[in-house]
Protein backbone atom coordinates (compact mmCIF):
# COMPACT_ATOMS: atom_id res chain seq x y z
CA UNK A 1 0.00 0.00 0.00
CA UNK A 2 1.25 3.48 -1.11
CA UNK A 3 2.04 5.76 1.58
CA UNK A 4 -0.50 8.48 0.37
CA UNK A 5 -2.70 9.63 2.74
CA UNK A 6 -5.31 12.12 3.28
CA UNK A 7 -5.82 13.95 6.45
CA UNK A 8 -7.96 16.87 6.81
CA UNK A 9 -8.08 19.23 3.50
CA UNK A 10 -4.80 17.96 2.65
CA UNK A 11 -2.75 14.75 1.05
CA UNK A 12 0.51 13.06 2.98
CA UNK A 13 2.65 11.65 0.28
CA UNK A 14 5.87 9.75 0.50
CA UNK A 15 7.53 9.47 -2.49
CA UNK A 16 11.38 8.38 -4.17
CA UNK A 17 12.30 10.53 -7.23
CA UNK A 18 14.79 9.14 -9.75
CA UNK A 19 17.68 10.99 -11.11
CA UNK A 20 19.07 9.10 -14.55
CA UNK A 21 21.61 10.76 -16.21
CA UNK A 22 23.04 10.61 -19.38
CA UNK A 23 25.89 12.65 -20.00
CA UNK A 24 24.01 16.46 -20.36
CA UNK A 25 21.25 14.83 -20.25
CA UNK A 26 18.17 13.98 -17.63
CA UNK A 27 15.42 11.71 -17.72
CA UNK A 28 12.22 13.06 -17.07
CA UNK A 29 8.58 12.16 -17.33
CA UNK A 30 4.79 12.95 -17.36
CA UNK A 31 1.43 11.48 -17.50
CA UNK A 32 -0.02 11.97 -20.46
CA UNK A 33 -2.26 15.01 -20.47
CA UNK A 34 -0.29 16.82 -17.89
CA UNK A 35 1.59 20.02 -18.52
CA UNK A 36 4.56 19.50 -16.59
CA UNK A 37 7.63 17.59 -16.36
CA UNK A 38 8.75 15.58 -13.11
CA UNK A 39 11.39 12.88 -12.48
CA UNK A 40 10.72 9.30 -12.75
CA UNK A 41 9.87 7.76 -9.57
CA UNK A 42 6.48 7.22 -6.89
CA UNK A 43 4.97 6.75 -4.08
CA UNK A 44 6.98 4.46 -0.98
CA UNK A 45 5.35 1.37 -0.35
CA UNK A 46 4.39 0.37 3.36
CA UNK A 47 7.40 -1.32 4.62
CA UNK A 48 9.39 -0.32 1.71
CA UNK A 49 12.76 1.77 1.91
CA UNK A 50 12.64 5.22 -0.64
CA UNK A 51 15.76 3.76 -2.70
CA UNK A 52 14.07 0.24 -2.92
CA UNK A 53 10.56 2.09 -4.10
CA UNK A 54 13.79 3.92 -7.11
CA UNK A 55 14.21 1.05 -8.22
CA UNK A 56 10.52 -0.92 -8.02
CA UNK A 57 9.34 2.27 -10.14
CA UNK A 58 11.32 2.13 -13.40
CA UNK A 59 10.91 -1.66 -13.66
CA UNK A 60 7.72 -1.17 -13.29
CA UNK A 61 6.93 1.52 -15.79
CA UNK A 62 9.70 1.26 -18.01
CA UNK A 63 10.82 -2.31 -17.30
CA UNK A 64 14.79 -1.38 -16.27
CA UNK A 65 17.19 -2.35 -13.64
CA UNK A 66 18.80 0.43 -11.77
CA UNK A 67 21.19 0.13 -9.05
CA UNK A 68 20.72 3.51 -6.51
CA UNK A 69 24.24 5.14 -6.56
CA UNK A 70 23.65 7.87 -3.82
CA UNK A 71 20.83 9.87 -2.58
CA UNK A 72 21.44 13.29 -3.46
CA UNK A 73 18.27 15.34 -1.76
CA UNK A 74 15.23 14.85 0.89
CA UNK A 75 12.72 17.08 0.13
CA UNK A 76 9.59 18.47 2.86
CA UNK A 77 7.34 19.99 0.15
CA UNK A 78 3.93 21.95 0.77
CA UNK A 79 2.22 22.66 -2.81
CA UNK A 80 -1.16 23.01 -3.80
CA UNK A 81 -2.01 20.42 -7.10
CA UNK A 82 -5.56 19.59 -8.55
CA UNK A 83 -7.19 21.85 -6.03
CA UNK A 84 -5.40 20.15 -3.09
CA UNK A 85 -2.59 21.06 -0.41
CA UNK A 86 -0.19 18.30 -0.34
CA UNK A 87 2.39 17.86 2.15
CA UNK A 88 5.43 15.22 0.76
CA UNK A 89 8.36 14.51 1.80
CA UNK A 90 10.68 12.81 -0.79
CA UNK A 91 14.12 11.36 -1.31
CA UNK A 92 15.55 12.08 -4.63
CA UNK A 93 18.42 9.08 -5.99
CA UNK A 94 20.60 9.41 -8.43
CA UNK A 95 20.47 5.91 -10.21
CA UNK A 96 22.41 3.75 -13.18
CA UNK A 97 20.85 1.28 -15.43
CA UNK A 98 22.40 -2.19 -14.72
CA UNK A 99 22.64 -3.04 -17.92
CA UNK A 100 23.05 -0.80 -21.08
CA UNK A 101 19.68 0.06 -22.80
CA UNK A 102 17.72 1.21 -25.46
CA UNK A 103 16.38 3.78 -23.76
CA UNK A 104 19.61 5.87 -24.16
CA UNK A 105 19.69 6.12 -27.62
CA UNK A 106 18.01 8.92 -29.70
CA UNK A 107 16.38 11.91 -28.91
CA UNK A 108 12.53 10.49 -29.37
CA UNK A 109 9.91 10.27 -26.43
CA UNK A 110 8.68 6.96 -25.66
CA UNK A 111 6.24 5.72 -23.19
CA UNK A 112 5.56 3.82 -19.81
CA UNK A 113 2.59 2.87 -17.62
CA UNK A 114 1.70 3.12 -14.42
CA UNK A 115 -1.85 1.40 -13.78
CA UNK A 116 -3.88 3.01 -16.26
CA UNK A 117 -2.25 6.19 -17.02
CA UNK A 118 0.46 6.42 -19.88
CA UNK A 119 3.78 8.24 -19.16
CA UNK A 120 5.53 10.22 -21.60
CA UNK A 121 9.40 9.71 -20.92
CA UNK A 122 11.94 12.09 -22.77
CA UNK A 123 15.51 12.98 -22.69
CA UNK A 124 16.37 16.79 -21.72
CA UNK A 125 19.32 18.73 -22.00
CA UNK A 126 20.22 19.97 -18.18
CA UNK A 127 20.91 23.02 -20.10
CA UNK A 128 17.26 23.27 -21.40
CA UNK A 129 16.00 22.50 -17.96
CA UNK A 130 15.62 26.48 -16.22
CA UNK A 131 13.05 27.18 -19.26
CA UNK A 132 11.37 23.59 -18.85
CA UNK A 133 7.56 23.51 -16.63
CA UNK A 134 9.46 21.01 -14.12
CA UNK A 135 8.55 20.71 -10.85
CA UNK A 136 9.57 20.55 -8.10
CA UNK A 137 11.05 24.37 -9.52
CA UNK A 138 14.49 23.23 -7.41
CA UNK A 139 15.49 20.92 -10.09
CA UNK A 140 15.45 23.30 -12.71
CA UNK A 141 18.47 25.00 -11.56
CA UNK A 142 20.11 22.00 -8.89
CA UNK A 143 19.98 19.49 -11.77
CA UNK A 144 22.79 21.16 -13.24
CA UNK A 145 25.74 20.27 -10.76
CA UNK A 146 24.83 17.14 -8.60
CA UNK A 147 25.35 17.56 -5.14
CA UNK A 148 28.19 15.62 -3.49
CA UNK A 149 26.24 15.02 -0.13
CA UNK A 150 22.39 14.68 0.76
CA UNK A 151 21.07 17.77 1.20
CA UNK A 152 18.04 18.91 2.84
CA UNK A 153 15.43 21.32 1.61
CA UNK A 154 11.59 22.74 2.43
CA UNK A 155 9.94 23.78 0.03
CA UNK A 156 6.95 25.78 0.58
CA UNK A 157 4.42 26.49 -2.53
CA UNK A 158 0.95 26.90 -0.46
CA UNK A 159 1.09 30.74 -1.71
CA UNK A 160 0.19 29.45 -5.28
CA UNK A 161 -2.84 27.97 -4.00
CA UNK A 162 -4.09 31.28 -3.82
Amino acid sequence: MDISVPIGNGIFNFRAGVILVDGDRVLLHKKEHDTFWALPGGRVSMFESSSETAVRELKEEIGVDVVVERLLWHTENFFPFEDKKFHEVADYYLVRLQDSHTIYCGESQFTGMEGDDVLIYKWFDISELPGTELYPEFLREDLRELPEHPVFLTINQMDDLG
